[in-house]
């Protein structure tokens, strides 16, 4: 596959076209955000991420999420940032090592609140881009969608191995083609130890 082709992934949303996406960065989003709109779907990305400190890391990466999200031509929502709020739901995990403990409440926590949203204001599906990521485990990314989404029967939990069909060396490409800051830890101080 040439690198600058665009996976031909066939998806099968849970329901309609519109798709609320919560981005962690936009190395992560954007090869997602490509195959969602290849698919003729209509991606939302969802910005929530207390858990990245310091704020001015927060705010680098919210901004290369919103300069990739108006070069798509798609919407960008920020949800409150409150890492203060996000430590509580850390507390007593802080030793924990990646995709431990902590992890799975940090997901549980974003999700939540990217479930309520789409609640509030009809979306009826939910992804996520962590799902993305090799450092993350699939199945806790996939416990923590199922759980925020069974708090909002309306929200369906869109369950995405988006490592696969050629995804992933697409994002390798439009990292470097894109020039997008490009983090190295998912953000949170405990996991840059």
């Amino acid at each position: 596959m040439d690198a600058c082709t665009v996976p031909h992934i066939r998806l099968s949303p849970p329901g309609a076209g519109r798709v609320l996406l919560h981005a962690c960065c936009a190395p992560c989003s954007s090869a997602i955000v490509e195959c969602l709109l290849d698919n003729g779907l209509e991606p939302v990305v969802f910005y929530s991420n207390s858990n990245i400190t310091p704020e001015r890391e927060y705010r680098k990466r919210l901004q290369e999420c919103r300069r990739y999200a108006e070069e798509c031509g798609i919407g960008l929502i920020e949800d409150k940032y409150d890492h203060r709020e996000w430590l509580t739901v850390a507390k007593g995990l802080e030793n924990e090592p990646e995709r431990g403990g902590r992890c799975l409440q940090c997901f549980r926590f974003r999700l939540e609140r990217a479930a309520r949203y789409a609640h509030e204001n009809g979306f009826q599906v939910l992804a996520t881009t962590l799902a993305s990521s090799r450092w993350k485990s699939l199945e806790q990314v996939d416990a923590a969608g199922e759980y925020a989404c069974s708090l909002f029967p309306d929200v369906t939990w869109w369950k995405m191995n988006w490592r696969k069909g050629g995804l992933q060396e697409r994002r390798n490409y439009l990292i470097k083609e894109k020039q997008f800051y490009n983090q190295l830890w998912c953000g949170c101080e405990f996991s840059r130890s």
